[in-house]
């Protein structure tokens, strides 16, 4: 139990959008698939997915992992039009309208609600994208359905404290995902043997170094040190299980940091530079732009949270 209750402390959630939708036209989309954690829930009508085309119950939830094709069908199987992703995708509007939430529970008509969303360990590897399981359907958890309901009247409102709200239900949501999995001992085996970042503790005390440390020196050098292994070979090390150089993650996160600094903060920008490790501001600006394409302050103007009334 420990072992996932670690995997749940470093995965980073994020919410990324949520739709209704109305079906227009039965079809079938041979290899559906989406680039983004995909949830979907069906209130009314029919949904199968697979090969065999498993048939989801209505209040039943649809798992789709990032980047992991399907045969998806919505509607009457006999009245279905047969496309590939890339068909269904440049002509979704003919196949699915997006309606508010409220309408959906005054029709019968077939319905149905999807919530996307980003879940990275340590902000580098796609968590279930990296299990390598397939999609499945998550039967008999109303309390997963009740949260997506709850999700989608927060997405068309737009109270105070809106973008909290999505992110706490968001992480909820992928909390009962992953104890949906191990209750009803669904992948165990793909869990043991993918999630490797988790069975080093070298590298988690990297992680963690790298977090407390964003503004010091986090060369190498220093990693060799925090991990004990030679500076010449940390940076392999590194990247053989993340899949990424640790000094690109290291300025990854020090962006991240100044992001957040810039929203709840009324640092300058040349103390948030210093204070996420640049010492030189106009080598922090540049750097700034060419990973979020707009400068600092423009970040700041845009998505400042200070100033809302």
């Amino acid at each position: 139990m420990e072992y996932y209750n670690k995997i749940i402390e470093s995965v980073n959630v994020r919410f990324i959008r949520g739709n209704n939708f109305r079906l227009e036209r039965p079809f079938s989309v041979k290899d559906y698939l989406e680039t983004d954690n995909t949830l979907i829930l069906l209130h009314h009508g029919t949904l199968k997915f697979g090969e065999d085309q498993e048939l989801l119950n209505e209040g039943e939830v649809l798992f789709i992992p990032a980047d992991r094709k399907t045969k998806l069908t919505q509607g009457s199987s006999l009245k279905k039009t047969d496309l590939s992703n890339q068909q269904f995708k440049e002509g979704k509007k003919k196949y699915l309208q997006s309606i508010a939430f409220k309408d959906i529970q005054n029709t019968e008509e077939d319905c149905i609600s999807t919530v996307s969303f980003d879940s990275k360990v340590f902000d580098v590897v796609n968590f279930f994208n990296s299990l390598d399981i397939p999609p499945f359907i998550v039967r008999f958890n109303d309390r997963m359905a009740t949260i997506i309901e709850d999700l989608m009247k927060e997405v068309e409102v737009n109270n105070v404290g809106k973008e909290r709200i999505l992110k706490s239900a968001t992480e909820i949501l992928v909390i009962e995902l992953l104890r949906h999995i191990l209750k009803n001992r669904l992948f165990l085996e793909e869990l043991s043997t993918n999630a490797t970042y988790f069975k080093d503790p070298r590298l988690i005390d990297l992680f963690n170094f790298i977090k407390t440390n964003i503004g010091g020196d986090l060369s190498n050098k220093v990693l060799a040190q925090v991990a004990n292994v030679s500076e010449d070979y940390v940076g392999q090390y590194f990247k053989m299980l993340t899949g990424i150089n640790p000094q690109d993650y290291i300025e990854y996160q020090r962006m991240e940091t100044a992001v957040e600094l810039l929203r709840t903060s009324k640092k300058s920008i040349r103390d948030i530079g210093k204070e996420v490790g640049y010492k030189d501001t106009a080598y922090f600006c540049r750097r700034f732009k060419m990973m979020y394409g707009v400068p600092a302050g423009k970040m700041r103007r845009r998505e400042s949270l200070i100033n809302v009334q």
